[in-house]
């Protein structure tokens, strides 16, 4: 009980706290369970999608030629599928922690505020399939949005890759705060628990993390563990204030 008390006492925790609180867990089994599905999702995902291209590249080719092509088709579906994942690995790989995001927070939640945990709702599947839709929705919209600004800033070098980093950054700090914010929301235009400034962090570190090969596949669910902690303390915060 000592160690629930710890994280409950003293001011709201800090990003770099929960963070740390966050890599701490990885090693519980339900947090590993939660990320093999995760991982095998995304990955499934963009292995069906390369299956489709390289369908889609044969029988363009094959009604283009009758020249023996070789492993052309193969070759241009591979490509395809590295440069989709390099741009859509975030997208995919935070809807598919829409539908496995709630086993992550309970297992910090089983560990760390299990009073709290009490008062969660569980949320069915046509509820996190339409957050989920929405999150993409936003996402996708965002993005396209942001083409023409980045555009303009192409010039710079820099300038067009920091509007798309700060638009997700923002989507996924937002994201990652309703994955646990949801089972507790009393109804829909309640007050969200963490201020931008936070959201906006909590998802810089998670796009930055997304942008690593092998461990963009922990981003996910360090992402939901660390925005637990940061709600659950907001949320104390807010009820002694």
């Amino acid at each position: 009980m000592a160690r629930h008390g710890a994280h409950r006492s003293g001011s709201m925790m800090s990003l770099p706290r929960a963070l740390a609180l966050a890599l701490a867990q990885l090693g519980d089994p339900a947090i590993l369970k939660a990320l093999g599905k995760t991982a095998a999702s995304t990955l499934a995902i963009f292995l069906l999608g390369g299956v489709a291209l390289y369908v889609g590249f044969e029988t363009a080719i094959d009604s283009a030629t009758s020249m023996d092509t070789g492993g052309l088709g193969a070759l241009a579906a591979a490509a395809g599928t590295l440069v989709a994942g390099w741009f859509l690995f975030r997208v995919v790989a935070l809807f598919v922690l829409q539908f496995h995001a709630d086993e992550v927070v309970r297992a910090v939640e089983a560990r760390h505020y299990p009073q709290s945990a009490n008062a969660a709702r569980q949320l069915g599947f046509g509820e996190e399939m339409g957050h989920a839709l929405r999150s993409l929705g936003r996402t996708l919209l965002a993005n396209v949005l942001a083409l023409p600004v980045a555009g303009l800033l192409l010039a710079t070098g820099l300038g067009a890759a920091a509007v798309f980093v700060a638009v997700n950054a923002l989507l996924v700090g937002r994201e990652l705060q309703d994955a646990v914010w949801l089972r507790y929301r009393d109804q829909a235009g309640e007050r969200a628990p963490l201020g931008a400034g936070t959201r906006f962090l909590l998802g810089l570190v998670v796009v930055g993390v997304l942008a690593i090969p092998f461990l963009n596949l922990l981003a996910p669910i360090l992402g939901a563990a660390s925005a637990t902690h940061l709600v659950h303390r907001a949320r104390e915060k807010d009820m002694h204030a």
